[in-house]
């Protein structure tokens, strides 16, 4: 359980069960908007986050995934209870109503048999509570890559882990937030590095990889991914190496 404060100007870091969020605070320093949901035991660090920069649940604007998995949804039914809005790609708005829902690319049992490195990463999803997270009653749904987003994020599509998922850039800050896009940690295998998330998590590997040219394209100096560390040799670099490693 980490919490990581300026892993770029304005952005905070929280990291739990392999699970990555992140706080994008205002150019005031007194509203945001929370990037991803993490999962349930992520809430009490996102909280402790939110005091720390002398921030509420009623500071935030909204929070805005990536992608509508479970294991990035976790403290949005909680938040919405708190009147804070989860926006998501129209694509992924099924997800989010029902996350056990969506279908991957290879069947999720065969992983921790081919890839010991996984349990750990795995175990540690369990007990965060990936089993039982809530869906939304009333997600805002984003229909295009046009409309604006609080924040001042800028989506980009990168589909193929899900088919709404979506990339944030902060092209003043230099970041880009890659969700699931473009991981360094991949949690059905253990594998550390830049690529894609394994063809367990993953709906369509092709599309996957195709989607790294517009997380390429951003430049930006710093990517943080939804599991594994921040990379910072800047997103071409990331992407490069991503697209040599392939999907598993």
């Amino acid at each position: 359980m980490v919490i990581t404060l300026d892993v770029a100007p304005g952005v905070h870091r929280v990291e739990h069960a392999s699970t990555c969020c992140y706080l994008v605070e205002d150019d005031t320093h007194r509203g945001g908007v929370l990037i991803d949901g993490g999962l349930p035991g992520c809430r009490p660090l996102v909280e402790q986050l939110l005091w720390r920069r002398r921030m509420s649940w009623e500071s935030l604007e909204a929070v805005v995934l990536t992608h509508a998995h479970f294991d990035h949804l976790g403290v949005c039914a909680a938040a919405e209870r708190r009147g804070v809005h989860t926006w998501v790609h129209t694509g992924d708005g099924p997800i989010a109503r029902r996350p056990y829902t969506y279908r991957p690319g290879r069947p999720r049992l065969l992983y921790p048999a081919l890839h010991p490195g996984s349990w750990r990463h795995l175990a540690a999803m369990v007990r965060a509570g990936a089993l039982a997270v809530e869906g939304l009653d009333s997600p805002v749904l984003v229909q295009d890559e046009h409309t604006l987003l609080p924040g001042g994020l800028r989506a980009v599509p990168t589909p193929g882990h899900t088919d709404g998922h979506v990339a944030f850039h902060l092209p003043d800050r230099g970041v880009v937030l890659t969700g699931d896009a473009l991981v360094t940690l991949d949690p059905y295998t253990g594998r550390r590095g830049p690529r894609v998330v394994a063809r367990a998590g993953t709906r369509d590997r092709d599309r996957a990889l195709a989607s790294l040219d517009a997380i390429a394209e951003t430049d930006a100096d710093v990517v943080l991914p939804g599991h594994g560390e921040p990379f910072l040799d800047g997103a071409r670099a990331a992407a490069s190496i991503a697209r040599v490693v392939g999907a598993a």
